[in-house]
């Protein structure tokens, strides 16, 4: 049995090859290294404890079930963090969450008023930002999190939700404005 230390010495890739030549005790690792940064990441779909929880565990799952189809040449944690996409996805589909669209917003930002992603940065304004969040609709919504709250990169985002980067581009920017457009609303009811 390897130890904690030789555990921690393992890139994610070299312990998915040695749990699919069957150390299936290091999967164990696979769930440590992943499970917080995965509900992090899964929060932004689902405020409900016992959803998140369920949409982790079945990510888990799937993850263990299909680590035999994980190309080895590819980075692991876009692998991983598209199949927690995949289930949230599927989880917001089968109880039929829906989201107020602002896909019909119109995109001008209204200049004469503080910028509203820095009012979003106050305190006070911190809820805003994450109702903001949910009412975005979801091919603007996962690439927001993944760049801003996530710290992927365009090609990771790519990769994770299966889009050339140039499109990761535009729906970040458009989700960017849709959140401006949003806030400055908020701000204007204020």
């Amino acid at each position: 049995m390897p130890t904690i230390a030789s555990k921690a010495n393992l890139s994610d890739e070299q312990l998915a090859q040695k749990v699919r030549a069957n150390d299936k005790e290091l999967y164990s690792e696979i769930i440590r290294r992943y499970e917080q940064k995965l509900a992090h990441y899964l929060r932004k779909f689902v405020s409900s404890p016992d959803e998140l929880e369920d949409i982790l565990q079945e990510t888990f799952i799937k993850i263990y079930r299909n680590l035999n189809d994980f190309d080895a040449d590819r980075k692991f944690s876009s692998w991983v963090y598209r199949i927690a996409h995949n289930e949230a996805v599927n989880y917001l589909k089968k109880f039929h969450r829906g989201n107020v669209s602002l896909e019909e917003t119109e995109w001008e930002i209204v200049d004469d008023k503080p910028d509203a992603l820095e009012l979003a940065n106050t305190i006070l304004d911190k809820r805003a930002l994450e109702k903001a969040l949910t009412q975005l609709p979801e091919k603007y919504r996962a690439p927001i999190i993944l760049y801003f709250f996530e710290q992927r990169t365009y090609e990771e985002i790519g990769e994770i939700l299966r889009l050339p980067r140039n499109s990761v581009g535009t729906l970040i920017m458009r989700g960017k404005s849709a959140i401006k457009k949003y806030l400055n609303k908020s701000y204007e009811r204020k």
